[in-house]
């Protein structure tokens, strides 16, 4: 009775769980054991690669599948595990049993990573057959126990196995994987040939004398189907490829990323290479070991170590120096006194602000400046560029003071609260309060120059009828008036949060203002000051402007920043785009190093804009290209948008047919203008031939000064210069 209620269940059981529907029988591969008890090994080759080829190859990669099955249990999730020590130590006795291996490191090493792959297989088939239907979905009835493979699998491992399957973590991941699966944008047509055996057959049918083809060679080929047709999106990854491989030395293809993965725009996963299968590492490739990265311990010690080597070093450096100054000074102290009364500075006592120039420029600290005659330091007359300041509020408590104090040995500003230290001329800021007092003179004070000067240098008088560019001739004047005619002078322009995402402030230095006033080629400083205008001017109590267009910084996103920090770029971008409610037009002046160009981003439709004045292509900033298509990606999944699977990859970039320079130097001038143009024409969408209204093949020189007298102007008007 018991037999029949059995069967009468396997009668109602489900089609595809039924044991009749396995025709193939369990693989064993009883012939290799027998040839083991003759004594009879099999012969394998490897290629440059240490991949594994060769006729018997197949027969190694099947006979390590039964292995796994004999040795491992199906309830191992992870391969790494420690406990699976011994298990894997008998699969590779056997193997070397039956087959002619060397017993090295990396042979051991390349077969357990095989195993490792047939047992992720292993469980992946029984999943597969016993506890999905045939819609690929779980079933909710209790599977059978699969009594064919019982000579693998015991009853208490199938309870556990099928309880882990059913974990509800895993089958959202095991759905995202088969979704991703599902369709591949360029699919592998080789079956279970591999890389590796594809290499060895091109080679054998070609009779090469080349040991191994490059990667992306073999990746096209293994998207070729048996009708020997090249898809047209195939194709076109190669010839990007090969043109990549032109400008791409060797070195560089390692350290960073592949030929294949810049084309393919993917990231690079350590340990492999793309596009040359099982087996194949970075250092079998390139024949050149990579150097083993530091572990965080060690990263610590090295950066204490070095930390204080460097405060003993400045100590040292700082005690010498300013003992030699003082021994000097103090011949001269009577001639000194009156030079430490500085006429940048009001006479007397001001609160004033703390800069430091290194590593970075920041604020650090506040107290009050002391600018008075014959003004000395704990008895000693003060350095050279130097002024006498009482530390009240430390805002950064890492800072450390331009000299160390030799009296008390300190050298952090924290410990200088309440006392006097010596600072640098140019990193003390008075406060705004004593700003706008002095700044009230700045016209009388040009006016008694003017009056003066008789006429302007000849090179400067402008022709009859032609464009008189008062605002830079005014600024150039008023900053050889002021304090900036001297080489390192800074002025400060605090950017609102509103601009870029975050408060900050954008350092505008005397070099600066040269290039505008000499047009030559411009810094992010120049940059950022004129989308400050562009906000200011444009934008401001301007609801519409303000919600639609938006800024990305160029000096949190760039070139250098990109390779080297790249993370943190897009995080930020991210960020920025997230702070979209409707659509939003982001221009960002990208700065590839030596070359300003636009993008205008639009991330909920995920359209990019590209404005490069030199005519190139998008192509040649691979690095930028790829951190704005993963941005872009990264905010679609966080604000959960379900996209087409037709565009899930397919982001549009659209260049722009905007005006061009003639020289190598405009380009800043350009994006500048670009951007003034996309705000006054209020589109989100910029056509690609570019505004009919601003359409032309190339700037004149004097729409060029245009936009350098709106910068010059702003300048003025917000008093960045002051006498």
């Amino acid at each position: 009775m018991a037999s029949d209620q059995e069967n009468s269940q396997d009668a109602n059981a489900p089609d595809d769980t039924s044991e009749k529907e396995i025709t193939r029988g369990i693989t064993i591969l009883k012939s290799i054991i027998r040839d083991r008890d003759k004594a009879v090994t099999y012969n394998v080759n490897w290629n440059a690669d240490n991949q594994l080829i060769g006729s018997n190859a197949a027969k190694l990669a099947s006979y390590t599948g039964t292995l796994v099955r004999m040795h491992i249990p199906i309830t191992a999730t992870r391969w790494s595990n420690k406990e699976l020590g011994s298990a894997k130590d008998k699969i590779w006795t056997e193997i070397l049993r039956s087959f002619n291996i060397e017993d090295t490191t990396i042979r051991k090493k390349y077969i357990l990573q095989l195993a490792g792959k047939r047992h992720r297989g292993w469980r992946t088939f029984l999943t597969n057959k016993y506890l999905k239907d045939k819609e690929k979905i779980f079933v909710e009835y209790d599977p059978e126990y699969p009594v064919k493979y019982a000579i693998f699998i015991t009853e208490e491992e199938w309870v556990a196995f099928v309880a882990q399957r059913r974990d509800e973590n895993f089958k959202k991941v095991s759905a995202t994987n088969r979704e991703r699966a599902s369709n591949p944008t360029y699919a592998y047509k080789k079956g279970r040939l591999g890389y590796a055996r594809l290499e060895e057959k091109i080679l054998d049918e070609t009779k090469s004398d080349a040991t191994s083809l490059p990667p992306h060679v073999l990746w096209k080929e293994a998207r070729v189907g048996k009708d020997g047709t090249v898809r047209d999106d195939v194709q076109h990854i190669y010839d990007e490829c090969e043109t990549l491989s032109q400008s791409i030395s060797t070195a560089e293809d390692q350290e960073n990323r592949s030929v294949l993965s810049r084309a393919l725009n993917v990231p690079e996963y350590p340990g492999r290479v793309r596009g040359k299968g099982h087996g194949c590492t970075p250092t079998s490739l390139y024949k050149n070991p990579r150097r083993r990265n530091p572990s965080n311990q060690e990263v610590m010690e090295t950066l204490q170590a070095l930390q204080a080597q460097v405060l003993q070093l400045q100590k040292d450096n700082e005690r010498y120096r300013c003992m030699e100054k003082c021994s000097s000074q103090l011949k001269e102290t009577s001639e000194k006194a009156s030079i430490n009364c500085q006429n940048k500075f009001p006479e007397g006592i001001s609160s004033c602000q703390l800069y430091l120039s290194s590593p970075t420029y920041r604020l650090v600290g506040k107290g009050k400046v002391h600018n008075t005659s014959g003004d000395l330091l704990h008895h000693r007359p003060l350095p050279d560029g130097h002024l006498k300041v009482s530390v009240d509020v430390v805002l950064d408590k890492d800072a450390l003071l331009p000299i160390p104090d030799i009296v008390s040995e300190t050298t952090l500003l924290r410990d200088a609260i309440g006392s006097f230290v010596a600072w640098p001329l140019d990193l003390i800021f008075i406060d705004d309060e004593v700003f706008a007092q002095g700044s009230q003179q700045l016209s009388q004070k040009i006016g008694s120059r003017q009056k003066n000067k008789r006429d302007l240098p000849v090179t400067s008088l402008p022709k009859k009828g032609a464009f008189v560019p008062r605002y830079q001739i005014s600024l150039e004047t008023l900053v050889d008036s002021s304090d900036m005619a001297t080489a390192g002078a800074i002025r400060l322009l605090d950017m609102e949060e509103d601009i870029f995402g975050y408060s900050c402030t954008e350092t505008i230095g005397k070099e600066d203002l040269e290039h505008i006033f000499r047009h030559q080629e411009l810094g992010v400083g120049v940059i950022h000051t004129y989308i400050r205008f562009l906000y200011d001017n444009f934008m401001r109590g301007n609801d519409q402007l303000s919600n639609r267009f938006r800024f990305v910084s160029s000096s949190l996103v760039n070139k250098a920043l990109i390779c080297r920090e790249p993370d943190s770029c897009r995080e930020y971008l991210v960020k920025r785009f997230m702070a979209s409610s409707t659509n939003n037009l982001y221009l960002w002046p990208y700065n590839s190093e030596c070359h300003w160009l636009l993008l205008a981003i639009d991330p909920l439709k995920e359209v990019v804009y590209f404005l490069n004045s030199i005519d190139g292509e998008w192509t040649n900033y691979p690095d930028m290209k790829q951190l704005v298509d993963t941005s872009i990606k990264v905010f679609r999944s966080q604000r959960q948008a379900r996209v087409p699977r037709t565009k899930s990859s397919n982001i549009t970039w659209i260049k722009v047919q905007c005006p061009l320079q003639r020289n190598g130097i405009d380009c800043g001038y350009f994006v500048m203008r670009f951007m003034r143009e996309v705000i006054n024409m209020n589109q989100i969408e910029i056509p690609i031939t570019y505004f009919d209204e601003y359409k032309c093949a190339h700037y004149t020189r004097l729409q060029l000064e245009q936009i350098k007298e709106e910068l010059c102007q702003y300048f003025i008007e917000k008093r960045l210069i002051s006498i």
